[in-house]
């Protein structure tokens, strides 16, 4: 498992985990983030990343993306 910051830009992978606290993972469960699912990088531009993820693009900061585990 890597955190979703180390994945490579378009290549498919699939969420292993979601770390945090229990805000923070309601909270990205809730923008579609969950165990299971495929989840695609779009760029990481800066701070932000830009996801695919449930035929949907999600901007989330880098703290974020380090929560994800794929």
């Amino acid at each position: 498992m890597m955190p979703l910051t180390m994945a490579k830009k378009g290549e498919p992978n699939s969420i292993k985990r979601v770390g945090g606290g229990d805000k923070t993972r309601q909270f990205l469960e809730n923008l579609g983030f969950t165990p299971g699912t495929q989840i695609t990088v779009v760029t990481a531009n800066g701070g932000n990343v830009i996801v695919s993820v449930r035929e949907s693009r999600v901007a989330i900061s880098r703290e974020m993306a380090m929560k994800i585990l794929v």
